[in-house]
């Protein structure tokens, strides 16, 4: 047990250390970039290192199980120039047993960081997009999904002027978000409050317009627009909003923090929206643990036994290179999972599965030798 716990807080101690080097990096970088990005917006040096310091939470937390598996080699390396590798196996410790110190520390980290990073990576995700649309003063649509609505705002276009508001309220829509049932526009004027509301059975997007049927037409600005309400069979309304900007307007499935996930994948679907990327992301998150210590085991492949001199450097590499071909095949399994080619528990759960399977053979190939 004494043993166990030396190993985990020498491979927790790597972690931070990695960890803090590369958010060191990853600040820099994102520091120059903030700076070329809005170098006309006169942010300065405190906005360009608090954009930064925002959007560096989720690059960060993407690169994670990279900076698990330099941890790993940093520690097993560690202990074989030191000689404790050594003693460790002459002791008659397995390499199994040897493993399971850091492979568990590195699965309550991994859960640690989706029970609380992820969040956090929402949060500073969402403050960034606000910042840099106040920054930019483009963004006029917006879309967000109530519990039993759709809800988009859009810029009125009036002889191609923006003139007032549009804001629509739907009860479903078509999975490719070009359809909406039960659709209500509200139209505000740009100097007073909303001036006509518009009822229609469907709305279909078409390029530059909104296509109204069973259309009813409500004049706010008159005394009972009961009343004065009109019946009409069609009606178009000028829009720039198209197909891809509402799906998008949705977010990406990481601008939703995983507690809440569960609840927006049922909130979509009820919308009539496909939450296949958003289910495909769900699985991720809860496969992150398994994949960071799949790095662990992948590091102790090709690093655990002592290296002598030369052989160091292809070792490392040996490692790191296995763990960039574990990262990447994870994210071609979410692209298939996004896709629809495999469902979501695979492409999550597979890669570190199998990850985890070759490795531990090469480290008991190398056991019995």
């Amino acid at each position: 047990m004494t043993l166990a716990l030396y190993i985990a807080r020498r491979f927790l101690r790597s972690l931070l250390l990695v960890a803090g080097v590369f958010v060191l990096i990853l600040f820099l970088i994102e520091m120059v970039e903030m700076i070329r990005r809005f170098s006309g917006s006169g942010i300065g040096v405190a906005g360009a290192a608090r954009l930064a310091g925002l959007n560096i939470a989720g690059s960060f937390y993407a690169i994670l199980p990279l900076i698990t598996v330099l941890a790993a080699i940093a520690l097993f390396l560690g202990l074989a120039r030191t000689s404790e590798m050594v003693a460790i196996r002459a002791s008659g410790r397995s390499a199994i047993r040897l493993l399971a110190a850091p492979s568990l520390t590195a699965i309550l980290v991994g859960a640690l960081a989706v029970a609380i990073v992820n969040p956090f990576v929402a949060a500073t995700g969402q403050a960034f997009d606000n910042a840099v649309a106040r920054i930019d003063r483009d963004g006029q649509q917006t879309v967000s999904l109530g519990d039993r609505a759709v809800w988009l705002r859009q810029a009125l276009i009036r002889n191609g002027q923006e003139d007032g508001q549009l804001l629509i309220r739907a009860s479903r829509a078509s999975p490719d978000a070009t359809t909406l049932y039960d659709a209500s526009f509200m139209i505000f004027a740009t100097d007073s409050g909303p001036t006509r509301r518009i009822e229609a059975r469907e709305a279909v997007l078409a390029p530059g317009e909104w296509r109204l049927t069973d259309v009813k037409e409500y004049p706010l600005d008159q005394p009972n627009p009961e009343v004065s309400a009109r019946s009409l069979d069609t009606l178009t309304l000028a829009s720039d909003l198209t197909a891809q900007r509402i799906r998008e307007g949705f977010g990406r499935p990481d601008a939703v923090p995983v507690w809440r996930l569960p609840a927006f994948i049922a909130g979509l679907e009820r919308a009539g929206f496909s939450a296949a990327r958003h289910r495909v992301w769900l699985q991720m998150e809860l496969a992150r643990p398994f994949l960071m210590a799949a790095m662990v085991v992948i590091a102790a492949g090709f690093t655990m036994q002592h290296i002598r001199g030369r052989s160091t450097g292809g070792a490392v590499l040996l490692a790191f290179g296995a763990g960039i071909g574990l990262f990447f095949l994870r994210n071609l399994a979410q692209v298939l999972g996004d896709n629809g080619e495999v469902a979501p528990w695979i492409a999550a759960w597979a890669p570190p599965a199998v990850a985890i399977a070759l490795a531990l053979a090469l480290v008991l190939q190398r056991e019995d030798g």
